[in-house]
């Protein structure tokens, strides 16, 4: 039976960064995942500090996993810098890194 944070995991796999094409899992934008009785905290980085879809992917992590929970859910924007490093080793491969 899969856990809180890894069904919110799952769920995030369907929210996609566009200029990549691949989800905020496989990139490893998504930092950490806080859960306690009512509120899911997730804090998230971006590829990219200018990043033109970031309202938008900040929008729809926040609705996938609230959907998934059933809670509230805020997102925070973390200051670490994304490297490629960070991504799965997947989606590393799909894009010839």
């Amino acid at each position: 039976m899969q856990s809180e944070v890894e069904k919110i995991q799952s769920a995030l796999r369907d929210v996609i960064d566009f200029e990549i094409g691949l989800d905020v899992m496989a990139l490893g934008l998504i930092r950490n995942i806080e859960i306690t009785d009512d509120t899911v905290i997730i804090t998230m980085i971006l590829t990219s500090p200018m990043c033109p879809m970031a309202s938008f992917m900040v929008q729809q992590v926040q609705e996938r996993a609230s959907e998934a929970s059933g809670k509230s859910v805020e997102v925070v924007l973390g200051r670490e810098m994304w490297k490629p490093d960070m991504m799965e080793q997947e989606a590393r491969n799909a894009l010839g890194i």
